[in-house]
């Protein structure tokens, strides 16, 4: 798929090209929206909001290469707005919560060989462990795979804090756990 093409169709009114854009990346956003929403009810939420918002706003996208780090930012706007607007924290130390989530990610990604590891348990309860802007650029980093500027821009700062928020993270987690450390 050529997505600049698509983007530029889009721009034009092309709701198909928009279509096929969202469709591309779909199983990546509901990973994205089911981290931040924790359930896939609020997740899909998200994802119907975040492709109102796409539709009203591609006209301003000025750099067409840019349109998945663009389209992830509002999705992670809309389900920090949608969180905000329903007065809902995740609770991220519930255990019933936990096991919802395992449940939802499973059903998004079946075929996942890391799913039911004892290493990715270890690291959810090490999470919780940090502030929440420390856990969701992790999560957004490692997770998502997302580079620090995206991150940057999904989270509204400089890329240098994304940074030290992720270094910050790793080695609380590093001294609670009695890991390596560097230097």
């Amino acid at each position: 798929m050529n997505a600049v093409r698509y983007v530029k169709k889009a721009k034009k009114g092309n709701k198909e090209a928009l279509l096929q854009l969202i469709l591309a990346e779909k199983d990546d956003y509901y990973r994205l929206a089911l981290t931040y929403m924790g359930n896939s009810h609020d997740a899909m939420d998200a994802m119907e909001d975040m492709i109102v918002r796409l539709y009203e706003n591609i006209g301003q996208l000025k750099k067409e290469e840019a349109f998945y780090s663009w389209s992830r930012t509002i999705l992670a706007n809309s389900c920090k707005a949608l969180l905000r607007k329903r007065q809902k924290l995740v609770p991220l130390d519930d255990a019933a919560m936990n096991s919802k989530l395992t449940e939802d990610l499973d059903l998004a990604l079946p075929n996942d060989p890391y799913r039911h590891s004892d290493q990715q348990m270890d690291i959810r309860q090490m999470l919780l462990h940090l502030n929440e802007q420390q856990q969701e650029a992790i999560q957004l980093k490692y997770w998502h795979d997302l580079d620090y500027q995206t991150i940057a821009d999904m989270m509204g700062v400089p890329v240098g804090t994304v940074k030290s928020r992720i270094f910050q993270g790793l080695k609380k987690m590093r001294e609670l756990y009695g890991g390596e450390t560097d230097g």
